[in-house]
């Protein structure tokens, strides 16, 4: 599935849970004035009930950051890479790895990340610094390791975080996590 596809779906089913359409959505985001993606989401969420993933869109459409306005996946993950191109080896084994995992593997790319989903968000792959490649883990209730950063968590949708700075550290550990949280997300 597309980011147009994807888009699709996602502005169907707000307008199912709200009965208003993805544009109306918009219009209100705008109109509260707020600047910043996490600011729009939580308003939205707060203020008017939407769930997190219905808000997360409308904050991407608002701020002309997700993969269709942006663009494309190809133009989000060159300039999510920009300057950070040494992370990209890191990025393309992890991504080939998760892809084998099964076939409703997407990879959506955002603009300073790329969004790892099954039925649901398991998994954040980003070139956070230059010296530096996140991998976010949705594995809640797990204790964590000296590795595995249970509370270094970077973003609300996953619980840990493990660092990563050469494409060898991409091993047996790391993705049998990213397979553990792919497992609890269908």
């Amino acid at each position: 599935m597309d980011a147009n596809d994807m888009l699709a779906k996602l502005s169907a089913s707000l307008k199912e849970k709200t009965g208003k359409p993805l544009e109306h959505w918009i219009k209100v985001a705008k109109a509260s004035g707020l600047t910043k993606h996490m600011q729009i989401l939580k308003y939205l969420k707060d203020e008017h009930g939407l769930s997190y993933g219905h808000a997360n869109t409308v904050a991407f459409k608002t701020l002309g950051t997700d993969a269709a306005s942006a663009g494309g996946d190809d133009e989000l993950l060159t300039g999510m890479f920009k300057g950070k191109e040494h992370y990209r080896p890191i990025y393309d084994k992890l991504a080939k790895a998760i892809q084998a995992f099964g076939k409703d593997v997407e990879l959506a790319p955002k603009k300073s990340y790329v969004s790892v989903r099954r039925k649901k968000q398991f998994a954040i792959l980003q070139p956070s610094t230059k010296t530096r490649f996140d991998v976010g883990i949705n594995l809640k209730g797990h204790p964590g390791t000296s590795r595995l950063d249970a509370g270094g968590a970077f973003n609300g949708m996953v619980s840990h975080k493990v660092g990563i700075a050469d494409a060898r550290e991409v091993d047996k550990e790391l993705l049998g996590w990213l397979k553990e949280a792919y497992d609890a997300a269908g």
